[in-house]
């Protein structure tokens, strides 16, 4: 194929992934319309003793009706086609351009959203439970999506010279990684925010039943933020290094202040603060997940302001 008809396909592969997307959120709006909430899977569910478990010790799904489980394995199966052609975008932008395929926000930004796709795949797939988040997660995948396509899309072509280094593939492909675990963690604590907060007005007999119950349970969303947390921040600390090692390669000196090496720097410190406050009386809970979600829109204002907005030396004409 030719570079033009390469780049071509990247661009129907967006769609397709969009598409998918589209139809998977619907297949798991569905799940939850017709599954069971989490309190009466855990009835049905008697551990040895006769006594009820709070979650199914496999961390599935095993109380759900057939139709539920039946639409919650669909939309698993649209989210990884959706995932397969996503990943059919970059592969063919790169292809068509003989080069890694993240050196603009447009690419940037769409390797972000299938990072996180691909770990909330992994993620229900070892917890099958954690497929009840995934029209939290895959909704935000797809107005990402659209957005990128909108405004974010740049035509396909060779990398401008402030960006052609050896470095791009160490310091930017990490950086995609650690953002996009970050985006699915920051979604479990907030769900978690919500979770928490629904159980306290249900043990008060002050609410009514809601679609909330059929989410996992508090415990399992913080422990699932602050897994990813945890393998989310080395990867990100050695891309805020490897960015410094860059930066002195192309300008002479580790650090300046730039506005992206500044988010990058305080980004690392919020999530550095929400992995201590897990460990710490007073701020385990709520208090912790608060900082997690802070984390993830430094990352989120990272990304979108201060590549698009403000100016400094990462300022490439709208690229990372």
């Amino acid at each position: 194929m030719t570079e033009e008809q390469l780049a071509a396909l990247s661009d129907t592969l967006f769609s397709v992934a969009v598409a998918l997307y589209s139809l998977a959120v619907v297949a798991f709006c569905a799940e939850l319309a017709f599954g069971r909430p989490a309190r009466a899977q855990a009835r049905q569910l008697v551990g040895a003793g006769g006594a009820p478990v709070d979650e199914p010790a496999d961390g599935g799904t095993a109380g759900e009706p057939p139709r539920a489980r039946r639409l919650g394995l669909l939309a698993m199966a649209l989210t990884v086609l959706g995932a397969l052609a996503h990943a059919g975008v970059l592969v063919a932008r790169g292809l068509a351009t003989d080069r890694l395929p993240w050196g603009n926000m447009y690419e940037f930004a769409t390797a972000v959203v299938l990072v996180a796709v691909v770990a909330y795949a992994v993620l229900a797939v070892r917890a099958p439970v954690l497929r009840h988040i995934g029209v939290f997660v895959l909704a935000p995948v797809v107005v990402s999506m659209v957005l990128i396509g909108l405004f974010l899309y740049t035509e396909a072509g060779p990398l401008v010279a402030a960006l052609r280094s050896s470095w791009l593939a160490v310091h930017v492909s990490t950086a995609t990684l650690g953002f996009g675990i970050f985006f699915v963690s920051g979604i479990a604590s907030v769900l978690y925010l919500v979770r928490s907060r629904r159980d306290a007005r249900v043990a008060t007999g002050a609410a009514a039943p809601s679609l909330l119950d059929r989410l996992p349970s508090a415990a399992a969303l913080d422990r699932t933020a602050h897994r990813t947390a945890v393998f989310g921040f080395p990867i990100w600390t050695f891309a805020v290094i490897a960015g410094a090692i860059w930066a002195e390669s192309a300008w002479g000196r580790f650090w300046g202040w730039d506005p992206k090496e500044t988010w990058a720097f305080i980004a690392w410190v919020v999530y550095a603060a929400y992995l201590h406050a897990r460990t710490t009386s007073g701020w385990r809970g709520r208090p912790s997940a608060w900082v997690n979600v802070v984390g993830l829109a430094v990352m989120v204002f990272n990304l979108l302001y201060v590549n698009l907005v403000s100016t400094g030396l990462h300022s490439y004409a709208g690229v990372s």
